[in-house]
Order: C-alpha cells, then structure tokens, then sequence
C-alpha cells in the first residue's frame, strides 16, 4: 500500500486545543504537511495576529518528532490542487467546501481527488467552539477557559494583605515625569503605543485628564475623582466622551458593578453608534487594571498613573490576562 499524505493549511494563530485536534486528525497519515498563512496575509486578516515563525514553532514544538513539516502558504490554495502524491486533506466543518473546491480542481487537472477527513470544533467551557478569534477577542484562554468566571458576576472580594507589596510595583513599562506636569510622561507613554493596539484605556482622574490636555481620548477612562486617595482638585472635559456610566466599588475591593460596568463600557465603545466612555467610579478604581485585563481583547493598552513616579503602560497579552486571573483568585470572599 503507497503511503499516504495529508495537507492542512491556516494561520494556526495562537495554537489551541482545536488546532491540536485537527493535527491529531491528519496525522493518522504516514506524514502530515501543514501550510502555515504567510505574514503578508495573516496582517490583512488582523494585524495581531502572531509572526509566522511563531505560529510555525508553536506547531513544531507541539509534533515533537512526529512526522510533521510546516511550510509556508502564500495564496488561497496552496499546493493541494495540484500535488500529485497528496491523498488526504484535513478541514473544518465551515472549511469543507474549499476542500470540495480543490478536489473539483484536481478532477479537472485529472488529478485523484483527495479524501476529506471532516474534524468537528472542540469547544470552549461556554459551550462555543474554541478559535484564534476568541482568543484574540480576549474571552478564553488557548484551553477554552473563560478568563471571567460566572463567580466574578455573583460576589465582591476583597484585596488581601499577602497582595499589597506586588500590587505596589509597576504591572507594565513605567515612564516616568514630574508630578506637577503629566503630560511629559504622558506623550513618553502614547508614543510607545503598538499601532496594532485595537483600544486605548486610561485609569486615574489625572491620567485621563493628562491624555485629554495632549490630544488624546482613551476608548474608556475610569476616573474616581481621586488622586493619592485624597480628592482630586482638578476637573475633566467629559466632553470628549460619548458615553456615560457609573459603579460603584470601595476602595481595596473588586465589584461584580465594575466588572459588568467595564464589559459595557468596552462594548459600547466598539458599537456602530458608540464611541469612547467615561466610566465614573463611587469608591475607588485603583485595581480596575485587573477587572480590564481581563475583559480586553488582545493588544489593548491600559495606562495608569504610579504616584510620584509617571504613567505606567500595559498591553494585554495571554500573560497578562494569567496573572490577572491569578491575582483575582487569590482575592478574599468576606
């Protein structure tokens, strides 16, 4: 019996359990070729999405010594229309009509069509299918869990002591400037922003401000009118801001309001008739970061004030979503 081949093609961004299952699919083959989306079409799609030398290491690391090879896809078809010892493609259930495309093709080139191995989506604990977008959008994690529990909509907690010290260091890139003038460590920081960042948030009643005063509107500011815990004596141009909300959270606590106020604020913000929100908070917004981190997609950036010391930037990433769920859990149910 001749051996057999089997093509797959994708950007495989963000390698998750569905991608490792479709794999594991193709690889009931004698050999497994995966043509990987090149860069050059992968940032048409979205320009978060990984460097094709990651996304091809990620799968790489994944085979081990199996035998898998990674390629480079640089069209729509890639090779399996006209690859002549290809017996095997592997697609998804909404990929399956380009494999009965290609096979068409082949027919025509007088080609044996190839046999499609059709692999259902593996789903996420919300009962959705698991995808780079998902990931990307900030919902679940590479395994499908939710980065926000129900839990986290049903109770408040509390910081606890054991947190204090590591809460107090910068969680991001600290550019510093002069208390009295905001604004130098302000522009330091915008200049800094990734220009594949899909959303701009600011936290703290004078950072907010300091962006406003230097041309800026974040897509969400959360202000307390607070500054160093005593009230701030300054004042925002709400203007700028289309929308309005208001929670509640005392200080040193983390409230299903916020966290549902904020989920709405980024959701009108990124509405056909929305735009950018200011969020008002009774108490205090200091560990806001935690809640956003959580809730943002992807490539977000998230700038804070750090008292006396200048503006500290952020971007949401995979690793920055763990530690936040890592801080929240570690939080006191009182």
């Amino acid at each position: 019996m001749s051996a057999t081949l089997c093509l797959v093609g994708g950007t495989f961004d963000c390698f998750h359990a569905g991608h490792q299952t479709l794999l594991e699919a193709a690889l009931g083959c004698d050999s497994v070729e995966v043509w990987v989306t090149s860069d050059a079409i992968a940032v048409e799609k979205d320009p978060r999405i990984k460097p094709q030398s990651e996304r091809q290491k990620d799968i790489s690391d994944w085979a081990g010594k199996r035998p898998l090879s990674t390629h480079s896809l640089e069209d729509s078809w890639g090779p399996a229309p006209t690859r002549s010892d290809a017996t095997h493609i592997v697609c998804t259930p909404e990929t399956r009509e380009n494999c009965e495309t290609i096979n068409q093709m082949r027919t025509e080139g007088n080609l044996t069509p190839l046999k499609i191995v059709e692999v259902p989506h593996v789903l996420a604990e919300d009962g959705e299918s698991i995808s780079s977008s998902r990931i990307r959008q900030g919902t679940i994690n590479r395994d499908g869990n939710l980065w926000v529990r129900e839990s986290d909509l049903e109770r408040t907690v509390h910081l606890p002591t054991s947190l204090d010290s590591e809460l107090k260091e910068p969680m991001g890139t600290l550019f510093p400037g002069p208390e009295d003038t905001p604004e130098v460590a302000i522009r330091a920081a915008v200049e800094a922003i990734p220009a594949f960042s899909p959303c701009l948030i600011a936290v703290g009643d004078v950072t907010v401000n300091a962006l406003l005063e230097t041309g800026w509107v974040p897509d969400v500011g959360f202000v307390d009118g607070l500054t160093k815990r005593t009230a701030w004596d300054g004042e925002i141009d709400t203007t700028s801001f289309v929308g309005h909300l208001t929670c509640e959270n005392p200080a040193g606590q983390l409230t299903p309001d916020l966290l549902e106020c904020t989920d709405l604020a980024l959701e009108f913000a990124f509405s056909e008739e929305g735009g950018p929100v200011l969020l008002e908070v009774e108490g205090e917004e200091d560990l806001a970061p935690i809640m956003i981190h959580l809730l943002a997609p992807l490539g977000t950036v998230v700038l804070y004030g750090q008292p006396s010391a200048g503006v500290v930037l952020r971007v949401t990433d995979e690793s920055t979503k763990a530690r936040c769920r890592a801080l929240l859990d570690a939080f006191e149910v009182r």
